[in-house]
C-alpha cells in the first residue's frame, strides 16, 4: 500500500502527526491516546498497515478493492 493512502486513512480517522522520528513518523489517535510509528517508505507492506491500524484501534481498517 502506498504510504500516502495509509496516512490519508489515519487522518480521516482523526489521527495526527505527533512528531518526526529518525526513520519513522509518530502518529497519535486522540480518541484513545494510542500512538504508533509509521515508516517513511513510499510503499508499506499490507501486513504492517494492518498492524498499525490495530495499534490505533482501527481494527479492520478500510477495505481495499
Amino acid at each position: 500500500m502506498k504510504r500516502s493512502r495509509l496516512i490519508r486513512e489515519l487522518t480521516e480517522a482523526g489521527c495526527y502527526l505527533e512528531r518526526h522520528g529518525g526513520k519513522h513518523d509518530i502518529y497519535r489517535n486522540p480518541m484513545n491516546g494510542r500512538k504508533a510509528p509509521v515508516p517513511r517508505h513510499s510503499e508499506i507492506d499490507d501486513s504492517l498497515c494492518e498492524m498499525i491500524r490495530k495499534q490505533f484501534g482501527l481494527i479492520g481498517g478500510v477495505k481495499h478493492g
